[in-house]
């Protein structure tokens, strides 16, 4: 059995806010921290005009603060940045961090970001194409002295990349998604899959996502499974990791008030779909313990990606749920 990792989705929308949570997180005995890489966003109680901190000078900044914990994108998307400059800059932090950087990529989906950020928004299959050139480019940068190598959407040249990462061969590599396509490229390249809703439409469309259920997710880790026999690797060299927002309390009711509130946030009006979705970590701390060995148990997923919507929740969590899963 792996060892069960529980990272902290970190907010962006204010560096004091995100820098407290982050050290937080290290002192408490989290295994990561993680942000989004997103410009800005809309939904998930969010309007276009929420402030939203840049990923990767964020995690620079944290990599200095901090002295153990992980740092992690989830995700960003190979659209938006050119993967030889992608990197260069994943190198850097490693450095800066002395080796603790977990790096994230998926093939992005938010089409008004795209295009209010004149990205050409491709086609789902175009972008995923980009994912799987873009993770070629990343390891031969990672690896080689005179990386060279030439795709459809990326090419490089002799692009020297020094100094390469502290880890070797290089940082763990983590593909977001779970269409099939990106299932096939995960199996084939990743250390470690990140199993969220599929957004093929440009959208975010939370009804949909909360049919994400766990029957649906434990079909698509057995797909997952299939694709890296079919690609010559183990199922269990492939560590599995979802994101949750986290409602947990001591008390039964302010659990009910919690998940109400959130999805009137969220604008989700189907409140026990919310409460079975793998994507929610809703109860009492008794409650919680037990869903949370029930998807180790059955689904296999030892990675924990967490939203917290406030800090008395962040302590709760770290000092009566995760002493139950320490090593």
């Amino acid at each position: 059995m792996r060892q069960i990792k529980f990272a902290v989705t970190l907010p962006s929308r204010d560096f004091a806010e995100t820098r407290a949570m982050a050290e937080s997180a290290e002192a408490l005995g989290f295994h990561a921290i993680s942000l989004d890489d997103h410009f800005f966003m809309r939904g998930l109680m969010e309007t276009t005009q929420t402030p939203r901190l840049e990923c990767y000078t964020t995690l620079a900044t944290l990599a200095g603060l901090t002295q153990r914990v992980r740092l992690v994108q989830t995700v960003t998307s190979m659209s938006f940045r050119n993967p030889a400059l992608l990197a260069k800059m994943t190198s850097t932090l490693d450095h800066i961090s002395d080796g603790r950087v977990t790096v994230g990529v998926g093939a992005g989906w938010f089409r008004e970001e795209y295009q209010a950020y004149n990205y050409p928004y491709l086609s789902n299959a175009e972008r995923i194409e980009q994912l799987a050139e873009g993770i070629k480019v990343l390891k031969l940068m990672w690896t080689e002295d005179e990386p060279s190598w030439q795709g459809h959407y990326f090419k490089i040249a002799k692009a020297y990349n020094f100094p390469k990462p502290v880890q070797k061969p290089y940082p763990p590599l983590l593909v977001g998604g779970s269409g099939n396509e990106v299932l096939k490229i995960t199996a084939a390249e990743a250390d470690i899959a990140n199993l969220i809703p599929p957004f093929t439409r440009g959208e975010l469309d939370l009804t949909k996502a909360l049919k994400f259920d766990k029957p649906e997710l434990g079909r698509r880790i057995e797909t997952l499974r299939g694709y890296a026999k079919a690609a010559g690797r183990s199922p269990d060299s492939i560590e599995l990791s979802g994101n949750s927002f986290v409602l947990v309390a001591r008390d039964k009711s302010a659990v009910e008030a919690m998940l109400e509130a959130t999805a009137i946030a969220m604008g989700v009006d189907d409140i026990e779909a919310a409460r079975r979705s793998p994507q929610v970590l809703a109860g009492t701390v008794e409650e919680a313990t037990r869903e949370l060995r029930s998807r180790i148990e059955t689904l296999g997923i030892t990675y924990f990606f967490l939203s917290f919507l406030a800090q008395d929740t962040l302590e709760l969590f770290a000092t009566e749920i995760m002493p139950e899963f320490a090593s």
